[in-house]
């Protein structure tokens, strides 16, 4: 007998009210006798059970573990199950955010297992303690313009897929509440991790924002936090602080003006914060964490993030101009020692009093940050670690942004986004540090992504499964109990067909379970037997090409790819001989300055070096003799049974959609090539000091214009596929998301090309500076004239 087959036989389901007052009962309890009931056919009654563990025949009690708290001190928890032949059995979680998972794990993954396990009755430990969304693409951050996005489906899946938390402060406008002079970039960063006085405000700050907007950004957030309360998600908060503030509050309070926190390259004016060293300060800052936990008790948690978009902390090595902040922490002719011990104390006090505020309404509330920002106060940020403010890192063992881990294919490189399926390693060190935190009652969070957002932005649904296995393995088998999941799960709307977190969830109550088997029961239960292997060997190919994708640059390879317009903007010789009236339809959406280099050099941003000519001269040979056999073999796989899984399936099944998504991550990875084409063409030109050095150049970018336009040819009919395998917002088009214009933006982008494929290749070495002259207020042409090549 099957699990199935006994699950057929309870006609009862009743939720244990045992150790809850009848409002305190978790909503998930409900919820999860629905999913049982609509598996069973059986009826649902709530009510004490005086013996859950004894059910009658045909009868199955839902509830809590006895004798447990209920609270989060039970660090990793457990779920136990039992079912016998007679269909009488019983499931309880502690904590329960464990329960919705684990059935979803035991209607899809378990189902048709012998029963003899189960009537015996069995504990399942999860594998993580925490699995939480981190900067979640589509609930909170950018992405929450998904056009006809399903937050309750979206939050379903998050759920399904073995998520445990869930940020949820998003706000409830495409656009943030943040002026700013023309021509610059920064106000759309204040969209990414809305700080706390978005959404409520405190004595001090009464009046900075309009109350209808705060009131409409509250709604939202107690909103995702209401399905994830369905769902039994713990919700928390993730904030870019401490952030700026309107100027008009430093005209009420100049003397609580604190750190000059913007990128004075990507904005034109000054932004500044309150002193976080001022104990009136601290205090606004704890009274909006308590409004915000009156409004939504079940708060979790809140993570910082520090030092970009608008937020930093004072005297910090990191700030983007230096250390500087309010009077009240540094005086002057203090050495760099004196000054980081300073500004870590000033940190830590200030993430205490956050914590602090939130244990007033949740006694296990947690305060998590970034390390990287605080590479010159590490020792001391390190050192105050303890109960309630936790870390979340790609490593422990470093300091700033760089990871001691390489390309699994390429040693040279470490060009990958980290914590994603590129890191493949484990440094020694990383298990010690982890011991540390936790003989300190504090944690450590790794992070993970197994998409969207982290890979192959703005693509959705690039499977690749075997490698979300590979990196959990790998964290759990060292010991790594909390995962903070960049980018959050794929709307099943747009993603019907999820590989990578179905792993993830079967990983979750089964850590040792074999891959392989675990694939193919996945394949089997979308497509049959028969077209099982066809999915499994198209998610085996695509991990190859993957893996053989070297990475032009980190920063294409996620969001900006997006940002820098890469498939609208023409790949021309010379982007300056095009006038600039006819390349405003894609740089007016650029996330750049007008002088910002990248807006005519593929190579370099604001004053990074993304890339050299030697360098992508490399990447173009690693791609073409790496990436393009096993990507093409997969397509052609999928292309062969397509007809044979339309007759069988209809339309929309998972080789189709599978189908257009790997040819669409073909036109991305053409792009990545292109892109490095360019790179190693333009300014391979630039370089060359021969005749015979700049006609090889000249025949790169020959070579690069043929392949992108041949390229975004293909990209055009995939536009008209039906298939949703990107990120589009209906909305309007924004610098942090395509819209519904992208199919006239390419076939412009392929007009561009075509007029000017024969220029000469030519960037202008003073472009920088020259654009610096150029007036944001109406006038489009610099003072400087364009330089002739």
């Amino acid at each position: 007998m099957t699990l199935r087959d006994a699950l057929s036989r309870v006609d009862t389901i009743i939720v244990d009210t045992g150790g809850f007052q009848p409002e305190e009962l978790p909503q998930v309890f409900r919820t999860v006798a629905r999913e049982l009931a609509a598996a069973t056919g059986a009826s649902v009654r709530v009510e004490p059970v005086p013996d859950p563990a004894s059910p009658e025949p045909g009868t199955f009690h839902l509830g809590r573990q006895a004798g447990e708290s209920g609270g989060e001190a039970q660090m990793e928890g457990s779920v136990e199950f039992k079912l016998n032949q007679e269909g009488a059995g019983y499931l309880m979680a502690e904590p329960v955010r464990l329960l919705f998972p684990f059935v979803t794990h035991l209607l899809r993954d378990r189902i048709d297992d012998d029963l003899s396990e189960a009537a015996d009755g069995i504990t399942v430990t999860p594998a993580f303690a925490w699995q939480r969304s981190t900067f979640d693409f589509f609930l909170t951050q950018e992405g929450r313009s998904q056009k006809d996005l399903d937050r309750d489906t979206y939050v379903r899946r998050l759920a399904e897929s073995g998520f445990t938390h869930v940020e949820v402060n998003g706000l409830a406008f495409p656009a943030p509440w943040e002026p700013g002079s023309p021509g610059e970039a920064y106000p759309m960063f204040y969209t990414y991790c809305p700080a706390l006085d978005q959404f409520v405000e405190s004595d001090l700050g009464a009046g900075l924002y309009p109350s209808d907007y705060l009131s409409a950004n509250l709604a939202y957030l107690k909103s995702n936090a209401e399905l994830a309360r369905e769902y039994g998600l713990v919700p928390g908060l993730l904030c870019f602080e401490p952030r700026n503030v309107p100027e008009e509050f430093f005209q009420r309070y100049p003397m609580l003006r604190g750190a000059r926190v913007d990128h004075p390259f990507r904005s034109f004016q000054p932004r500044y914060n309150m002193t976080i060293a001022h104990p009136l300060v601290r205090e606004h800052y704890g009274q909006m964490v308590e409004r915000l936990l009156d409004e939504v008790p079940e708060l979790g948690f809140l993570s910082v993030w520090t030092n970009d978009s608008g937020a930093g902390f004072e005297h910090t090595q990191s700030l983007y101009v230096g250390r500087n902040g309010g009077a009240y922490l540094i005086r002057e002719w203090k050495t760099q020692e004196q000054i980081a011990e300073a500004a870590g104390g000033n940190a830590l006090r200030y993430l205490r009093a956050l914590r602090d505020a939130g244990r007033k309404k949740n006694p296990e509330f947690r305060v998590l940050t970034r390390m990287e920002s605080f590479y010159g106060e590490h020792d001391v940020i390190w050192a105050g670690l303890e109960d309630g403010l936790e870390v979340e890192a790609t490593s422990l063992v470093t300091r700033g942004w760089e990871m001691p881990y390489s390309h699994p294919r390429y040693p040279d490189s470490r060009e990958f986004p980290g914590g994603s399926v590129y890191q493949q390693a484990f440094a020694p060190g990383e298990e010690e540090l982890i011991d540390e935190l936790e003989g300190r009652s504090s944690g450590a969070h790794f992070y993970f992504s197994a998409g969207p957002h982290w890979l192959f932005a703005p693509l959705v649904g690039i499977p690749y499964p075997g490698l979300v296995h590979a990196r959990l393995k790998l964290l759990h088998r060292n010991g790594v109990n909390q995962l903070a999941q960049m980018g959050g799960t794929h709307p099943p709307e747009m993603v019907p067909f999820s590989p990578n977190h179905e792993i993830l969830r079967a990983f979750q109550f089964d850590p040792d379970l074999d891959p392989a088997s675990a694939l193919r029961r996945i394949a089997v239960r979308w497509v049959g037997e028969d077209l099982a292997p066809v999915l499994q060997r198209a998610w085996g190919l695509t991990e190859e090409a993957i893996l053989a994708f070297p990475h032009v640059s980190g920063l294409y390879s996620v969001y900006g790819f997006t940002w820098y317009r890469l498939w609208a903007r023409p790949f021309v010789p010379n982007i300056e001989a095009i006038p600039l009236e006819e390349r405003a339809y894609y740089q007016d959406f650029m996330c750049t300055t007008p002088h910002n280099p990248n807006n005519v050099d593929l190579s370099r941003d604001v004053l990074f070096q993304l890339t050299t000519a030697e360098k992508s001269r490399l990447v173009m040979e690693r791609m073409d003799s790496g990436v393009w056999e096993p990507l093409d073999e997969a397509i052609e796989v999928l292309s062969e049974a397509r007809v044979g899984a339309t007759r069988s399936l209809g339309d929309g099944n998972a080789v189709e959609d599978l189908l257009v998504r790997l040819k669409a991550f073909r036109c991305w990875l053409m792009t990545q090539r292109n892109v490095a084409a360019w790179v190693a063409g333009v300014c391979g030109y630039m370089e060359a000091e021969t005749d015979a050095g700049r006609g090889a150049c000249r025949e790169v970018v020959k070579e690069m214009i043929t392949r992108e336009l041949e390229n975004a040819e293909a990209l055009l009919e995939l536009l008209d596929s039906g298939i949703e395998f990107m990120a589009t917002t209906d909305k309007g088009e924004t610098p942090l998301i395509h819209g519904q214009n992208l199919r006239g933006l390419v076939a412009k982008k392929m007009e561009l090309m075509v007029a000017h494929r024969a220029d000469e290749p030519y960037i202008d070495p003073d472009y920088m500076e020259r654009q610096a002259g150029m007036s944001c207020e109406g006038e489009r042409e610099p003072v400087w004239p364009v330089p002739e090549p």
